[in-house]
């Protein structure tokens, strides 16, 4: 399962639309959006990206376990949404869905909420959703390597930022999101073998634009913390949050906040997302076939 993206730019007013449930965005807002998208040539690869990823998990499971695994994508925000993916499973006759979301770190807000989705659709059928995948092996590694790699062409006061999306305050009350991200970031930290003038942070990007408080602080404020602090010649910055290029790492990241950047005096650099990476497809497989085995019980 994924969140889901224009298809193309005429489709971008209906599918945030779609995200602010039926309220079509204002004039100025969809504007914005369109001028956003405009800027990463027009569409986001998101729906690419994702295509890649199913076609990786679902090559590794036809390795791990021949013919035992059907896959099919299912989207929060476009289709095919969650609710067709599964469907078109019942359809074939399948004798129970594992929910598997493109996103390494729980919340229920998120994650839960496609799990939530998933299980009503394929009742009666049984389901199981894998919670997360944010300390596997191939994530981490995946994810060190790049620091590892982007760093070597940085100055040697870098600090290292580890960035998620924002969520707002009121659900994050008792949610695991926030512990997890420190979890995979210090995992991550440690596998690179950050060092002291190596330090790292978290921080949070692409918040909503709604009245209410989110999660900060935002890479944007600790880019200009950083600068204003004297003591740090670059950033760079590891969206840990997201497995796949799209609007809010190639907009948000690379042109937003490497802008900040560099009118701050600092140089920037982002770390690659694990898009169709083949040992994170497998361990993502390895997931799923443990998790379909909790519904043979």
């Amino acid at each position: 399962m994924a969140y889901g993206t224009p298809a193309a730019p005429e489709d971008i007013e209906a599918y945030y639309t779609h995200i602010r449930r039926g309220r079509p965005p204002e004039p100025e807002q969809l504007a914005d959006l369109i001028a956003r998208y405009d800027a990463i040539g027009g569409i986001s690869p998101l729906a690419a990206r994702t295509a890649a990823q199913l076609n990786a998990v679902e090559a590794q499971l036809d390795a791990l376990a021949p013919g035992e695994f059907t896959v099919r994508l299912g989207q929060k925000h476009a289709a095919p949404f969650i609710e067709d993916g599964v469907t078109e499973l019942a359809e074939l006759g399948v004798s129970g869905v594992v929910g598997l979301v493109l996103a390494p770190h729980y919340s229920g807000f998120s994650v839960g909420q496609y799990h939530e989705r998933a299980a009503a659709a394929a009742a009666p059928l049984p389901f199981v959703g894998v919670d997360h995948w944010h300390l596997t092996d191939g994530f981490v590694d995946h994810q060190a390597a790049s620091v590892s790699e982007r760093l070597a062409g940085l100055p040697e006061r870098t600090v290292v930022v580890f960035t998620a999306h924002s969520l707002p305050e009121r659900v994050l009350e008792g949610d695991p999101y926030p512990d997890e991200l420190r979890e995979s970031a210090a995992a991550i930290a440690g596998r690179a073998g950050l060092d002291q003038w190596s330090g790292w942070a978290l921080a949070w990007q692409s918040a909503g634009r709604t009245p209410e408080p989110w999660r900060g602080p935002d890479i944007l404020e600790i880019i200009n913390d950083l600068a204003d602090g004297g003591e740090v010649d670059g950033v760079l910055v590891v969206p840990q949050g997201f497995t796949a290029d799209h609007l809010e790492v190639l907009y948000d990241l690379d042109i937003e906040a490497a802008a900040v950047a560099a009118e701050r005096g600092l140089a920037f650099a982002r770390t690659d997302v694990v898009n169709d990476d083949r040992a994170v497809a497998a361990d993502l497989a390895r997931l799923v076939i443990d998790a379909a085995a909790v519904l043979k019980q």
